[in-house]
């Protein structure tokens, strides 16, 4: 019985700070394995940080490289907090495992760039670390998204869909012996951007956008966006988001709470094209699962079976998945399909750093 207890990371498009989760692996055979959860925390960004990564795009090369260190010396340092909170022994650690800040994603040009710098992180906490896990699916013309659905099939197969209701909506599924996935649909990088209007965070159980009224033209012109109608493999970026999705938005001068509530529409809409049918269980994560305004919209428009898991598995699925995928790299096994990403080849994906 081979075991590994792993620490994952995971900085969401969000932005609402570092997922920090402490797992074990237990592989059981060739195909299935289990997993536990030991620890948790989430390290909110100062308002300072969370500024610096909502403009990182427009930053210099020198000034992006600066936050690359900045953000993988605060992971860093942040694990060393983790494990001094948590008693727990270092040396049982097998390794790290960092998503990393996604800030360019545009596959089109064979281009993603994830920062917080993992020589850095393990310089640091003196623990081996697994980071970059998109680049080589990138350079194989692959999207280098979603990389969670390995994950989603080996830890989480008694569903039929996977879908993460983060910064981005995903989902990942089998069908015909093949696990395909795509991003649907941007979530809380649009709503959270919204009730930043009323100084606001987030919206707190949809209950600003309850209040809101549906506008035709609005959702029917992000319904018609051009990305919905293409067949996966597909992924979204902020880029993406900015460039096509928020002029559409600005663009209609009604009340902020009705573009709030169009949006949730628009977002159920979205997901109820895919998990329609009656008998599939569908597993929600990720913290739009906390919009019961949301959530109620989605179960309206689909007949689906919502389950919804335990808080730890809402809150750190990600970091958890990213956890495996840095196992299944430490172990050179595949770790990123071509049938989800459109690569030409499945692929190992991850640059492993030790400063031990």
């Amino acid at each position: 019985m081979e075991t590994y207890r792993v620490i994952g990371i995971m900085s969401g498009t969000s932005l609402d700070g570092i997922d920090i989760a402490l797992c074990d692996f237990v592989k059981n055979d060739s195909t299935t394995w289990n997993f536990d959860i030991i620890k948790t925390k989430t390290i909110p960004y100062t308002s300072v940080l969370k500024e610096k990564l909502s403009d990182a795009l427009n930053f210099s090369g020198i000034d992006l490289m600066l936050l690359n260190n900045e953000l993988g010396s605060l992971i860093g340092q942040s694990i060393n907090n983790f494990i001094d909170e948590f008693n727990l022994d270092k040396k049982t650690i097998d390794f790290i495992s960092s998503h990393g800040h996604t800030v360019f994603h545009q596959p089109n040009k064979n281009l993603t760039t994830q920062i917080g710098n993992g020589a850095n992180i393990s310089s640091i906490t003196k623990i081996p670390v697994v980071c970059d896990f998109r680049s080589v699916d990138v350079s194989l013309n692959g999207n280098g998204a979603p990389l969670v659905p390995i994950g989603d099939k080996m830890l989480f197969p008694q569903y039929d869909y996977c879908v993460n209701l983060g910064g981005i909506a995903n989902i990942s599924y089998q069908e015909h012996n093949q696990t395909l996935a795509f991003d649907i649909c941007p979530v809380n990088i649009v709503l959270n951007k919204l009730v930043g209007e009323f100084d606001l965070n987030f919206d707190n159980g949809g209950q600003l956008a309850k209040k809101g009224k549906i506008n035709a033209l609005l959702l029917n012109e992000l319904n018609e966006l051009a990305y919905y109608k293409l067949a996966p493999p597909k992924s979204l970026g902020i880029e993406w988001i900015n460039q096509e999705l928020f002029p559409i938005i600005n663009k209609y001068n009604i009340e902020v709470l009705d573009k709030l509530r169009t949006f949730v529409e628009h977002i159920a809409a979205q997901l109820s094209k895919v998990i329609k049918k009656n008998k599939n269980k569908v597993l929600f994560t990720g913290g739009g699962v906390y919009n019961k305004f949301l959530m109620d919209r989605i179960s309206n428009l689909s007949t689906a079976e919502i389950i919804i898991p335990s808080k730890e598995i809402i809150e750190f699925k990600e970091a958890l998945i990213f956890a495996f995928l840095g196992v299944l790299r430490y172990r050179n096994e595949t770790n990123c399909l071509s049938s989800v990403t459109g690569a030409e080849l499945d692929s190992i994906g991850g640059c492993i750093y030790s400063a031990s």
